[in-house]
């Protein structure tokens, strides 16, 4: 495995993994599959923000996983903290592939000098808790029945990582 930035080439592979994540679980509050031209258009707005998309691929350059963040909300007062996603290809999870993506981004999120990192967890998904938890994350909030999918309401879990001393500015 090798993680990299995203390129156009992978937006393929990105998007296969999103449209998974939206049929199959509940990852992706989302009902909507998208196809290359949305996945191209966020690949290039990411990256025009000057936000990292992370790859991992395997020696055939196939991506296994991805991960991005962006701003936590629009609002001046926010810069210094964003929000981060993180997906792994169905049959590739379980295999440190989530957790060597997100220590890559964090450490961009540092060169960035961002001063927090928020992620928003289905609170079922135990495993991405667990692995966020292991990272250096703390749980700060619960938010029962914001969403639904499936025919079901879901609960939102907010945890959020410090990424260094940062004087506010």
């Amino acid at each position: 495995m090798h993680i990299r930035d995203a390129t156009i080439h992978d937006v393929e592979g990105i998007k296969l993994i999103y449209n998974d994540a939206v049929i199959n679980t509940t990852a992706i509050w989302n009902d909507t599959l998208v196809d290359e031209a949305n996945r191209r258009a966020w690949l290039v707005d990411r990256q025009a923000k000057g936000y990292p998309v992370l790859v991992a691929v395997d020696a055939a350059g196939s991506v296994l996983g991805y991960a991005s963040f962006g701003d936590w909300r629009a609002f001046d007062g926010y810069r210094h903290t964003v929000e981060h996603s993180v997906y792994v290809k169905h049959d590739q999870r379980g295999k440190g592939f989530g957790r060597h993506l997100m220590l890559a981004l964090i450490e961009r999120a540092r060169k960035l000098n961002k001063h927090v990192m928020v992620a928003a967890i289905e609170a079922g998904n135990q495993g991405s808790i667990a692995m966020h938890v292991k990272l250096g994350f703390v749980q700060t909030g619960l938010m029962p029945e914001v969403g639904t999918k499936f025919g079901k309401w879901l609960d939102l879990v907010y945890l959020q990582l410090k990424l260094g001393e940062l004087a506010p500015s």
